[in-house]
């Protein structure tokens, strides 16, 4: 996130995932370099291999907005992706030294999470702390080192493998969002600190965000295995906050009639009697 090159380690980190054999390009054993080539990537583009080098090296900063769509083509980016490079190669904002700002849920969105007691929802900050939840919401991710972070979570939870039995599909994802706010807000002390601590701790996570893989929180099927209640088969959908931006709502549920909504049924009725007292049933 320091490095004064970005878009030269997206483009060499995403050229690396691109197979020659997707592209109809000739592989073999004897190539050298993961991915494409440099000349491979500009010849598709319909660029010189020299520019796409400068590209590369941070000699050339500022591609036109026609060959950053040749390039997202040729590196295979989906749309997240596409309009991630366009902002590493958009003007640099100016420096300038920001205070720590405390993320906070406005009345309104705290009395949504309170009116939908019977479904999971959380509210996540730019870094995917959760800044706000309902007692079903406060139940799934409850009992673990950091439930309330959920990137220390998957990358630094000891049972984090066993809570989310298809660990390697949310650490990408979970390591997707937090390159897209990066990509967003680079001087966020937030989320330097964050991703500083993480590379020094985890070794999954350090080969995770060097592969500058960008993912949109939006909408998916997520499995759980729950200490209380078992497995756990959830939809959700995240939806933006537009009157905080860089904040998620995201609801989780279950298909009606299925095991996964006995168990989060299960679920709601052991966490009711322990917030039965609590005057207020959204917490933040």
């Amino acid at each position: 996130m320091t490095s004064e090159n970005v878009l030269g380690e997206f483009l060499r980190a995403r050229r690396a995932q691109v197979s020659p054999d997707e592209l109809g390009m000739p592989g073999g054993s004897g190539r050298r370099v993961a991915g494409l080539r440099r000349e491979e990537v500009a010849l598709l583009a319909g660029v010189s291999t020299d520019y796409y080098v400068r590209l590369e090296q941070g000699r050339e900063r500022h591609p036109s907005a026609q060959v950053l769509d040749a390039l997202a083509r040729a590196l295979v980016l989906d749309g997240d992706a596409a309009a991630h490079l366009h902002r590493l190669a958009g003007p640099a904002a100016p420096a300038r030294r920001r205070a720590r700002r405390r993320e906070q849920v406005s009345p309104n969105l705290a009395r949504l999470l309170a009116g939908s007691p019977d479904t999971p929802a959380v509210v996540l900050g730019r870094c995917l702390t959760v800044l706000a939840h309902n007692p079903l919401g406060e139940a799934l991710f409850d009992g673990h080192t950091h439930s309330g972070d959920l990137v220390r979570l998957v990358f630094l939870d000891p049972d984090a493998r066993e809570f989310y039995p298809e660990w390697d599909q949310v650490a990408l994802s979970t390591v997707g969002s937090l390159r897209l706010a990066a990509g967003l807000d680079p001087d966020d002390p937030r989320l330097i600190e964050t991703v500083g601590e993480l590379s020094v701790k985890s070794e999954a996570f350090r080969k995770l965000w060097a592969r500058h893989v960008i993912r949109q929180k939006t909408h998916g099927t997520k499995r759980f295995h729950h200490r209380l209640v078992g497995d756990l088969t959830l939809s959700y959908e995240a939806l933006t906050v537009n009157s905080a931006p860089g904040q998620q709502l995201v609801v989780y549920q279950a298909e009606p009639g299925s095991p996964s909504a006995a168990a989060l049924s299960l679920l709601g009725s052991l966490t009711a009697a322990e917030t039965a007292d609590t005057p207020e049933n959204v917490r933040h």
